[in-house]
């Protein structure tokens, strides 16, 4: 994908406010309130059991889109995406437990993240994984206007593409709204730029001040309601961290496959954009 801006040299403030409020369309999702910027410094990462599912398991298909009236997924399965990142220490984390259960997701990375640890995001890449972008300072793009919207979408850009430059990875075009807040015309606008803007149908809400366990619960009875989706995480979070190995566990226990998400080129003689090098 090419990039149409250089992203400016800006002062690293405060690391990004954590989690998504819910897109219009999903009824069952409770918008949740402007939670606090997180802290420079990390929480150290509670010990995570690893867990030994058979390969073939959990692993589901990997589906190539040039487009997002093309993520069509079966009963069953599901897409695995985190946001917000990437951030030292739990971002890690969860690439460990992706690798445990041999399972595939997409990163929605904040730019101010990228260019804070520009490090975890190759590793991210680097373990395969698809990577998007979700802005640079993770605004509101509803209530800003067209210009400035538009802005903060190609510094994102710009940001997650730096972070990786010499790494041999490549960025994908998915986005996804911070907040999921969007309107006709931003979306028309992504749109047009080839930007495949990835909606959520499961919402964890793992910024909340839940119990592993609580969240784990109220992401599988959303997903037990709705049989499929692209289920929303926020790779900077601890407690997702500590509790995706339970979670993974629970959906192999059901009967899911976790689809590998991955980018075309939409033009018509366009190759697969991935992160890794193909198998």
């Amino acid at each position: 994908m090419s990039f149409r801006r250089l992203a400016v040299l800006v002062p690293l403030v405060a690391l990004l406010m954590a989690g998504c409020a819910r897109p219009p369309q999903e009824a069952e999702i409770t918008a949740k309130p402007r939670l606090p910027a997180v802290a420079d410094s990390y929480l150290p990462m509670p010990e995570v059991t690893p867990r030994h599912v058979p390969k073939s398991v959990l692993a589901g298909r990997k589906l190539v889109v040039s487009s997002a009236a093309e993520i069509q997924l079966q009963p069953g399965e599901v897409i695995l995406s985190f946001d917000d990142g990437p951030r030292k220490g739990s971002t890690d984390s969860i690439l460990a437990t992706l690798d445990d259960f041999n399972v595939k997701a997409t990163f929605l990375m904040v730019g101010k993240m990228a260019d804070a640890y520009p490090q975890t995001a190759r590793n991210v890449a680097a373990h395969g994984h698809a990577i998007g972008t979700h802005t640079y300072d993770h605004l509101n793009l509803a209530n800003a206007n067209q210009t400035v919207a538009m802005d903060d979408v190609y510094r994102g850009e710009a940001a997650v593409a730096r972070a990786l430059k010499g790494s041999g990875h490549t960025l994908t075009p998915f986005f996804r709204f911070p907040y999921l807040a969007q309107t006709g015309l931003l979306r028309a606008s992504l749109s047009e730029q080839s930007l495949i803007v990835l909606d959520v149908q499961v919402d964890s809400q793992d910024y909340l001040k839940s119990a592993p366990q609580q969240t784990i619960d109220r992401t599988l009875a959303r997903l037990d309601k709705r049989g499929r989706g692209i289920i929303l995480f926020h790779d900077i979070h601890p407690l997702t961290a500590a509790l995706l190995p339970d979670f993974l566990q629970a959906l192999a226990d059901r009967g899911h496959k976790v689809v590998q998400l991955v980018s075309r080129d939409p033009s018509p003689f366009g190759e697969d954009l991935v992160t890794a090098s193909k198998n």
